[in-house]
């Protein structure tokens, strides 16, 4: 590889030091690397982009995943955040990623993605895609959310809940495990459901195959009719819904390329990452 893209938060000073640490060791190698402070945007990126390195925590990768989904780069990360499980590269092992990807010295995993339609009305009002998870949330008051989920234009179950997270494998280890979800090795086939602080008792995650095809209708309330609820895709980019809308989750047909250095498994990185995390609380 010789032709690489950075994207990070300069603001924090210790990212500061990193970037510059970064560029002029490629400028030294004699390799192009072009860079951007914050959150980055597909026309900023060359067309021939083949790597584009990613300098803070999963939501900085995810951010950029998005917008340069479909193009040829693949994505590392260095990871400036907490856990990172999208982060292949620690902060002090920069070097060494650098070298290896200038002598082509990796692997590319392909990381399944999640496409959704917004539907009010017949027409579609938004469509976005998300690396991690789609989530249907409540916004406003304490008020739980009224909603039916469809698999396959077969009514799974009606649901009373603070919201749905639908999650890829990648996504597994965000939001979806911390709301009870299981973890899932990244590389599977597969979309995971789960619903948020449910009002029911026998309420759990559900495994569906990535092929299935997911619709949640946002049901009338009986009782509180100026409800906020809103359909997130990764955490940021935001649709409001109103009582009526449908939510269409699919598979996309584009993928995020995520460069593999370690030859470490997903398990034992997995055990460190909830090692270290554990550490760091105690």
């Amino acid at each position: 590889m010789d032709k690489f893209f950075l994207v990070a938060n300069s603001d924090k000073e210790r990212i500061k030091n990193k970037i510059e640490e970064i560029r002029e060791y490629l400028k030294e190698k004699g390799v192009r690397c072009g860079y951007v402070n914050g959150y980055v945007k597909r026309e900023d990126v060359p067309c021939d982009t083949e790597c584009v390195m990613v300098l803070g925590g999963d939501g900085t990768m995810l951010q950029a995943s998005r917008e340069l989904v479909g193009t040829s780069a693949s994505f590392i990360g260095v990871n400036f955040g907490t856990l990172g499980f999208l982060a292949e590269v620690e902060r002090d092992d920069v070097k060494e990623m650098l070298n290896r990807l200038i002598k082509n010295q990796f692997k590319i995993e392909h990381r399944m993605m999640l496409t959704g339609q917004i539907i009010r009305d017949g027409s579609i009002i938004a469509e976005d895609v998300a690396l991690n998870d789609i989530v249907i949330n409540r916004s406003g008051p304490l008020h739980i959310m009224n909603f039916s989920v469809y698999v396959n234009d077969m009514l799974l179950k009606e649901y009373k809940a603070d919201g749905m997270i639908v999650s890829t494998p990648t996504g597994s280890t965000a939001y979806s495990m911390s709301a009870g979800g299981p973890i899932v090795k990244p590389s599977a086939n597969l979309t995971v459901l789960t619903p948020i602080c449910p009002h029911t008792l026998n309420t759990r995650s559900i495994v569906l195959e990535g092929e299935d095809i997911i619709e949640i209708d946002i049901n009338r309330s009986k009782k509180y009719r100026e409800d906020k609820r809103g359909v997130y895709f990764d955490g940021d980019r935001c649709t409001d819904l109103m009582e009526g809308d449908k939510i269409i989750i699919k598979k996309s047909k584009l993928s995020t390329k995520i460069i593999k250095l370690s030859s470490e498994s997903f398990l034992e990185i997995l055990g460190k990452k909830m090692s270290s995390n554990e550490d760091s609380q105690t």
